[in-house]
């Protein structure tokens, strides 16, 4: 199979049947064998119905529907796991990532080698202040922490060989540094290419200014997964190492002070307590005690952790 296309969707009954009509007339153009998954992440709408009809239609169409909304990160989870396609393709479904994109994004991981190929909105029709400004901070900020030079990691439109999904652990809502898990997973080709961003057809966004805060919090995640998830004890290790020293060192202090005063000097000493540094040490002593705790808590969760199921499936269709 040439193709698979995931689309996570939340209540997108209005757009479904002509971006399935649509994403079909480009898929008969160029000859393709393909399969359209689409991940039903909770709706309260009738999107979960029309994805039935569709898939009568058209047995290359099929769903997976999700008994809650758990997000866009488990939905492509799923997505991923079902998809049979050499080539992988995520798209979001609200008609502003454009189907005619497809060719062009099969051909750069075909024929060029690319291991993930990004969307990159160039131009947008989004609010400048609510989402083109507070994006290009994101993604100033992405590529700064992550080494991974895009333009947009939160174009949903990307292209991915088969062998990339299959390897990632998208989890939380790390959809958003997919680019960044396969570089860590060893898939350096990561290219990127201009598309074209279509003003919103039907609805609303169902992404607010929090998921740029999210974001941020998600990008401090995947630098601390990237360089310690597999070895925690490194880092909490050697941060408890630093604050050992620095008690050692103001522990030293407060005794040759005190021994000074007392047999060089021949001056009164003041009591332990009444020194500052006292509490110097004291207080880096007992972190760098919690910060070995956590090295170590951490590395005995890694080991005995269980890969427990992060959504529940109601329904499935031509799966």
């Amino acid at each position: 199979m040439n193709l698979s296309i995931i689309i996570p969707l939340l209540n997108e009954q209005e757009s479904l049947p002509e971006l399935l009509q649509w994403i079909v007339k480009v898929m008969t153009l160029h000859n393709y064998s393909y399969e359209v998954i689409l991940i039903d992440d909770g709706s309260s709408d009738d999107s979960w119905q029309i994805i039935e009809n569709l898939s009568k239609e058209n047995s290359n169409v099929k769903g997976i529907r999700f008994l809650r909304n758990y997000g866009k990160s488990q939905a492509l989870h799923a997505g991923f796991a079902k998809a049979q396609g050499d080539v992988v393709i995520t798209m979001d479904a609200d008609l502003q990532d454009s189907p005619d994109e497809i060719p062009d994004l099969y051909n750069m991981v075909m024929t060029q080698n690319f291991d993930l190929v990004s969307g990159w909105k160039k131009k947008r029709y989004d609010s400048v202040v609510s989402k083109n400004l507070p994006s290009k901070l994101f993604n100033w900020a992405a590529r700064k922490t992550s080494g991974v030079h895009l333009n947009d990691f939160n174009c949903g439109l990307k292209a991915y060989k088969s062998i990339v999904i299959k390897n990632i652990e998208v989890s939380g809502e790390m959809h958003r540094y997919i680019p960044v898990l396969a570089k860590n997973a060893g898939f350096a080709k990561i290219g990127e290419k201009v598309v074209i961003h279509q003003a919103r057809k039907y609805g609303e966004s169902k992404f607010g200014m929090s998921r740029f805060i999210n974001g941020f919090l998600d990008l401090i995640t995947i630098w601390f997964l990237s360089k310690y998830g597999k070895r925690p004890m490194h880092l909490f290790g050697a941060l408890g190492v630093i604050m050992f020293i620095i008690g050692f060192v103001s522990t030293f202090l407060i005794i040759a002070i005190k021994l000074l005063k007392l047999f060089a000097f021949h001056e009164p000493t003041i009591l332990v307590s009444q020194n500052p540094l006292f509490y110097i040490a004291l207080t880096a002593m007992i972190i760098g005690s919690q910060l070995f705790l956590a090295g170590f808590l951490g590395e005995i969760i890694l080991r005995t952790k269980n890969n427990e199921e992060r959504y529940k499936i109601s329904s499935e269709v031509n799966l």
